[in-house]
């Protein structure tokens, strides 16, 4: 409203008579009383008025902003401190029931546990599904020692083809500086190289059986034994949780103990559930370690190069890797370059 009044007498024509002199006018008196009482009051934001029909209105045509209502005034803001206590609390009570349900379950397990040791319990057993399991236990252990032997033999035939190699070098060498055993010691020279040569080829094949075993023996049984010890802690809880509903079936029947039965019995019914899935997820590995195609394949390899090594039979020996896709690296070619090593 200042700003408006302040150009309305700033742009205001003043009326000049002929002898210069100015005359004030009755509404000039009126403008100059409203400034004087704008620039003495200051304005208030919270009364400011609207006037309708321009400077020296009546006062019927104000209308104070006071009265006007917008949907843009008065709206409630959210307070960012009550929104994140809130939050925070939520995530509190969270943590806290995931907490509280881990103690309880841990409770009963831990008594159903004892109670098993102490043989005060009854436990659920699957006498097949437990004969396999302790069969399979028996069989990891042995195929780790017969993995550690493969990894010595492999070893102990890795310093033999060096061995090899160097004295085929030694023979070369000699038959050069040797005119009069020469052709000796080129013949024991060759004789070398050629068995150099062919354990190099059985060396690929032990080292693909050593894998195939590593393989076997580190990632397929452990975990279906990762999968037998999940199904076990399943077996321990759904017979804890199933002892806790008989208990509760023969106690008295009051209000109370109807909720809590009801809870027991939704309990009982998913731990029966996680119980028989990972039981049946047991049985299916188990009948896939059985067959073992896997291990056949590998028995057959290491046999068929073995025999075919000891027989002196370079191209059976080839062809033995050839038939299970053995690929052999090349001599070095696990060393870098010159290039790389710079």
């Amino acid at each position: 409203m200042t700003d408006r009044l302040m150009s309305k007498a700033a742009t205001m024509e003043i009326p000049i008579h002929g002898n210069g002199d100015s005359r004030r006018l009755p509404e000039d008196d009126g403008l100059e009383q409203d400034l004087q009482q704008v620039m003495v009051s200051g304005p208030n934001l919270n009364e400011t008025s609207i006037v309708s029909g321009g400077y020296g209105g009546t006062a019927e045509g104000i209308i104070p902003t006071s009265s006007i209502q917008g949907p843009s005034l008065h709206q409630p803001h959210p307070n960012p401190a009550l929104t994140g206590e809130e939050a925070t609390r939520g995530i509190a009570v969270e943590k806290f029931d995931v907490v509280k349900k881990w103690g309880i379950n841990t409770y009963k397990c831990t008594k159903q546990l004892l109670s098993e040791r102490f043989g005060r319990g009854s436990r659920t057993v699957d006498l097949e599904l437990e004969t396999q399991i302790e069969l399979l236990r028996d069989t990891k252990r042995k195929y780790e020692c017969v993995l550690g032997l493969a990894r010595a033999l492999t070893g102990h035939f890795y310093s033999l083809v060096q061995t090899q190699h160097a004295l085929a070098d030694a023979f070369s060498d000699l038959s050069q500086k040797s005119p009069e055993l020469q052709e000796e010691f080129g013949y024991n020279a060759e004789t070398q190289k050629l068995l150099c040569k062919n354990g190099e080829t059985l060396l690929g094949a032990v080292n693909f059986f050593v894998s195939s075993i590593n393989t076997l023996v580190n990632k397929t049984m452990e975990d279906t034994l990762m999968t037998v010890k999940h199904y076990e802690t399943a077996r321990l809880e759904y017979d804890a949780y199933r002892t806790d509903l008989e208990e509760l079936n023969l106690g008295p029947r009051d209000a109370s103990t109807l909720c809590r039965l009801d809870a027991a019995q939704a309990n009982f019914q998913a731990h029966r559930l996680k119980y028989e899935k990972l039981r049946g997820d047991v049985a299916v590995k188990l009948k896939f370690l059985e067959e073992n195609k896997v291990m056949h394949k590998q028995l057959l390899l290491f046999h068929n190069a073995i025999s075919a090594y000891f027989a002196g039979n370079q191209q059976q020996l080839e062809q033995s890797l050839k038939q299970f896709s053995v690929k052999l690296k090349s001599p070095g070619a696990d060393k870098p370059s010159w290039l790389e090593e710079q």
